[in-house]
């Protein structure tokens, strides 16, 4: 017999209207600031609120926003998840670490110093809760850890929790909306269930249930518990969502009028049609033209154009998880206010990298295929300093996921351990206490497939050699791309060939030769060398 349904909200209206209390006052403790990050998996930077979304409700990060410094430009370090997070983690870019897909493991991953060691260093308490995605030196210095993911606290993770309550079914149907059966350790792993279309269909879980909720709410009970003692802590606290599959709960997707294309929710009408949707398709690299042409089974793109229902379905879908997250944020701010230490602790909200959510006509993020679109590169980055100044401020400037650690390692004056590998990123404390400028001349994201120079006018994004023993990353007959910011916000024309650019396509080669020359690449050489035995 299952539990009973006990929702971790007091209500519909309070849940996703109500902003969350205003702090309680509390005495001030002599004890470094606590940080805590919540992590979303593919956010879409333009899916939210206070970025002027025609559809999709925010009300708790749109509030966050109001009290931060939110940064405009922020990107991933490579669209997909395992490099990204773990250049979060360690300060060092993809390519030092040779991590540039989700599968490689170096010695360089081995020795890197973790952002939670240094917290450890540091005598802080570190927490992660939900899915990291990190391996070797990447993932150590936690006191306390608790997974989605199976092999990552294995006997004490979410699907082993949501089984034991009863609801060990019911996520095998949403796991299997992409997998086509049940996740790993699992009651249902060997059993065969139905995919859904784009990966897509409403759960039958109950709110407190999802891995929003298990996130949330160890969250949660971390804070009430570290409240009351005196030693700081930090906290990874991730989402898997709106990440694949794409299960909302019913709840959220009512939310949104999906039945027909319109002018969007907050014109009282059904959502828009995402702007680039109908793309030609040899505009776009050839494994996403490959996915629009039906040869990924589970995402059934083909499909969807013929049957526009599946794709407003998709679209819908993702903005519901979103609006959940941002449920799940405001309740972890309430928390921190409750606990009265609001004003004692550092908020991050960021996230890996983006999804399409129907741009270019696409679904998800076709990570080994491509490395250039805004909808996957450019990411959320909203950081919460308590007592500063410059809460609202938009920041234009370039700023990397490598930045957060050497960013936090300033803000708290944290004492570095010995380390083989420098940090790469570079501190943005100042923009943060201080409202001075981020100065960057240009930014670079990097897969096995395609590297991408980011200015502040210009991207190009550069199909590169990924050696002998890679050669299915090889997409260098495509060619390159470039697109002009300003004239070409949605990224569908490819302006390579046009000599009145030249010039600005030299200095971004140049900016890429630049690059390679400063930050070392020797992880990556070491998987080529590896891939050759």
């Amino acid at each position: 017999m299952k539990i009973s349904q006990v929702l971790f909200t007091t209500s519909i209206f309070s849940s996703i209207f109500s902003l969350p209390a205003s702090s309680k006052e509390a005495p001030k403790r002599n004890k470094k600031l606590n940080v805590i990050i919540l992590f979303a998996d593919q956010h879409n930077k333009d899916v939210m609120g206070f970025e002027g979304h025609p559809d999709v409700l925010t009300p708790n990060l749109d509030r966050l926003a109001s009290q931060s410094v939110i940064f405009d430009r922020a990107y991933c370090s490579v669209g997909i998840s395992a490099p990204s997070r773990s250049s979060l983690m360690t300060g060092l870019y993809p390519r030092t670490l040779g991590l540039l897909s989700n599968n490689e493991r170096t010695s360089v991953m081995n020795d890197a110093v973790s952002l939670a060691t240094v917290f450890q260093h540091n005598s802080y308490r570190t927490y992660a809760f939900g899915k990291r995605h990190l391996y070797g030196g990447t993932d150590a210095g936690w006191d306390v850890q608790q997974s989605h993911l199976c092999n990552e606290t294995p006997g004490n993770s979410y699907t082993e929790w949501v089984e034991k309550n009863g609801y060990g079914k019911e996520f095998a149907m949403d796991w299997a909306a992409e997998f086509g059966k049940g996740s790993e350790c699992s009651s249902f792993a060997g059993q065969k269930i139905p995919i859904a279309d784009l990966g897509t269909r409403v759960t039958d879980l109950p709110e407190n249930m999802t891995m929003e909720a298990f996130t949330t709410q160890l969250t949660v009970k971390m804070i009430k518990e570290q409240a009351k003692n005196n030693q700081p802590f930090f906290c990874w606290a991730t989402f898997y969502r709106p990440h694949q599959p794409y299960t909302p709960l019913k709840k959220y997707m009512d939310m949104y009028d999906v039945s027909k294309w319109g002018e969007g929710r907050k014109k009282g009408s059904s959502i828009r049609k995402p702007a680039s949707l109908y793309e030609p398709k040899g505009n776009i690299p050839p494994m996403m033209e490959a996915i629009r042409d039906g040869v990924n089974k589970v995402w059934n793109v083909n499909k969807a154009f013929d049957d526009e229902q599946l794709w407003r379905n998709y679209v819908g879908a993702y903005y519901a998880l979103v609006t959940e997250i941002d449920h799940c944020v405001g309740e972890i701010l309430k928390a921190l206010d409750e606990a009265g230490i609001a004003d004692e602790t550092i908020v991050i909200y960021t996230s890996d990298h983006g999804d399409f959510v129907g741009n270019h006509g696409m679904v998800e993020k076709c990570a080994p295929g491509q490395n250039i679109y805004e909808d996957i590169l450019n990411i959320p980055l909203i950081i919460r300093y308590p007592g500063n100044k410059q809460k609202g401020k938009r920041e234009a400037g370039l700023v990397s996921l490598v930045d957060i650690y050497p960013t936090l390692v300033e803000l708290l004056d944290l004492k570095m351990p010995a380390v083989k590998y420098p940090v790469q990123g570079e501190s943005i404390a100042k923009t943060i206490t201080k409202g001075k400028p981020v100065e960057r001349n240009y930014l670079v994201s990097e897969s096995w497939s395609q590297a991408t120079v980011i200015t502040k006018d210009y991207k190009l994004g550069m199909m590169i050699d990924p050696g002998e023993a890679l050669r299915k990353f090889d997409f260098r007959s495509f060619g390159d791309q470039f697109f002009v910011r300003k004239a070409d916000s949605l990224e569908v024309k490819n302006q390579i060939g046009n000599n009145e650019y030249s010039s600005v396509i030299g200095q971004l080669r140049a900016y890429y030769q630049d690059f390679s020359s400063k930050v070392s690449d020797v992880g990556k050489e070491e998987v080529v060398k590896n891939a050759k035995k």
